[in-house]
């Protein structure tokens, strides 16, 4: 009897990691044998996205993805430790951005600026979508701002035919909320629809949508570190009256 094509074995080990939250389990998960290196790190692209941070740093040699599963789990040091060998491109830019935010470092705000730049730079559209995103949710306090920053990925997604990212939706209905509540779960509903199981757009979407219990099963399904959402709670400041809207805010 021969062994399963091995395009076979990914195909299983996608259907075991897209599985609904509460019948998903990170720790039955096992990396299938005979794949070679290529698919091997599919396999960790596979368990990354469906929310299983552990077995993409198990399965993974790739530093900006062992660095995105670092902060899943909320270890920025670990992050910056994978990137340090890196050059400074989009992604990368990206990720240090993060572990910034995580850090609720002061020069956060100004590295996720330098990566909307780095991704402009180089027209690459998923880092400029999830470098808006991330610059939004340390605007919260101000949320036309952030708004106003949130329509950059919006125009991106419009210009490349893309769906908006579920990321961006569940940051903008998080902005949206302080401002016009009604809008806002409209939003999220299309975040939660759009989002992979156990990721951080969906934890957000949850917790936008007043489902608390259901999003903190996500995160800890995912190993999603609480402070992914710790934006969530700034306060928004009285609003002066006559400001401007953006066509994000509806």
């Amino acid at each position: 009897m021969t062994d399963p094509p091995r395009d076979h074995l990914l195909e299983d080990l996608r259907a075991a990691l897209s599985l609904p939250t509460p019948t998903f389990r990170a720790a039955d998960l096992s990396l299938p044998a005979g794949l070679t290196a290529a698919q091997t790190e599919e396999a960790a692209a596979l368990a990354l996205h469906w929310g299983a941070p552990r077995a993409a740093l198990a399965w993974s040699r790739d530093p900006l993805r062992r660095a995105a599963a670092h902060l899943r789990l909320g270890d920025p040091t670990a992050a910056r430790a994978e990137l340090a060998a890196e050059a400074d491109g989009a992604r990368v830019a990206l990720l240090r951005a993060r572990a910034a935010a995580l850090d609720r470092a002061a020069d956060a705000p100004a590295l996720a600026d330098h990566a909307r730049t780095q991704a402009r730079r180089a027209g690459d559209s998923a880092a400029l979508i999830a470098a808006v995103s991330l610059l939004a949710e340390g605007q919260q306090a101000d949320p036309y701002a952030a708004l106003r920053t949130l329509a950059e990925g919006l125009k991106v997604a419009e210009i490349t035919g893309q769906s908006a990212d579920p990321h961006l939706l569940a940051v903008l209905a998080h902005t949206q909320a302080r401002l016009n509540p009604r809008k806002a779960q409209s939003t999220a509903a299309k975040a939660l629809d759009r989002s992979a199981p156990r990721s951080p757009a969906r934890v957000l979407a949850l917790l936008a949508l007043a489902r608390p219990d259901d999003a903190h099963a996500e995160a800890q399904a995912g190993d999603l570190h609480p402070r992914w959402w710790a934006f969530t709670a700034v306060p928004t400041p009285p609003m002066p009256g006559g400001t401007a809207r953006t066509g994000a805010d509806g």
